[in-house]
């Protein structure tokens, strides 16, 4: 039943429906549908996108949309360029992001998303199995040891579930972008307190062991300093942009608010 609710309900932005009465979206798709149809329209109202330009309820965007925006945000955007300070400072406050040669000995609990699967579901499963092995009452290693291993084998949709969840000796370019983010440039140790998110699924993860890498000289990294920098102000400055936006907007069906979207990470 609830599954046929959420086929039915359809999503809207100031009257534009996000979907078809019979798709069914997660909630981060919606989030991320409303995002580009705000900014769709916001590209209209500027005069940079045509009023008869039609609006899709796939997704997908049509070359003009696509272009227009990019001229909307580029007008609209203001992102100054880090000062020298500002990046050293960055640099100084995260060694371990620029170091090269970091290492992180894992296993994982893969949640797989796929097509048709109940997403509602499969985040409250990948969290109930969260919290059980954050939270059994063991007080040895073997204990949590055989809970992790154990649901990895009886749940994870990753071959490497068959031995415990262990994934081994990894490296960043070893794993998804997004992956890596949760992974490194971090000092956990023990079952990460988040699922992490990647274009996979849900993942709960068990950081075993780390070796640092070695930090290079601030000028070495100089230029990919700045970019981080860069990317962060865009990020803040898009946010901000969207969340006006929203705020004018009449929004059905979609909660722009409780989390990033792709459109803003």
């Amino acid at each position: 039943m609830q599954t046929s609710q959420i086929k039915q309900e359809i999503a809207s932005i100031n009257g534009v429906a996000l979907n078809s009465a019979n798709e069914a979206l997660s909630a981060d798709e919606r989030r991320q549908r409303a995002c580009s149809e705000l900014l769709r329209q916001a590209a209209v109202t500027e005069g940079l996108l045509p009023v008869g330009n039609e609006p899709g309820t796939d997704g997908i965007l049509s070359e003009a949309a696509t272009q227009a925006i990019e001229a909307l945000l580029e007008r609209k955007l203001t992102i100054p360029e880090p000062s020298e300070e500002e990046c050293r400072r960055h640099y100084a406050a995260n060694p371990a992001r620029y170091a090269t040669g970091e290492r992180v000995r894992a296993r994982h609990i893969l949640f797989a998303v796929t097509q048709g699967v109940d997403v509602v579901a499969l985040r409250n499963r990948a969290e109930t199995t969260l919290l059980d092995v954050r939270c059994h009452d063991g007080n040895n290693a073997n204990a949590l040891e055989d809970r992790f291993a154990q649901a990895a084998r009886d749940q994870s949709n990753c071959p490497s579930g068959a031995e415990g969840g262990h994934l081994g000796w990894l490296t960043q370019s070893d794993c998804a972008p997004e992956f890596a983010k949760e992974l490194f440039g971090h000092t956990e140790i023990g079952v990460l307190p988040r699922l992490v998110h990647s274009r996979f699924g849900l993942h709960v993860v068990e950081v075993l062991e780390r070796k640092a890498g070695v930090a290079p000289a601030f000028e070495d990294v100089r230029g990919a300093v700045t970019m981080s920098m860069r990317q962060k102000t865009y990020v803040t400055a898009l946010r901000q942009y969207m969340h006006q936006l929203a705020g004018q907007a009449k929004i059905v069906g979609v909660d722009i608010e409780a989390a990033d979207t792709p459109l803003v990470q």
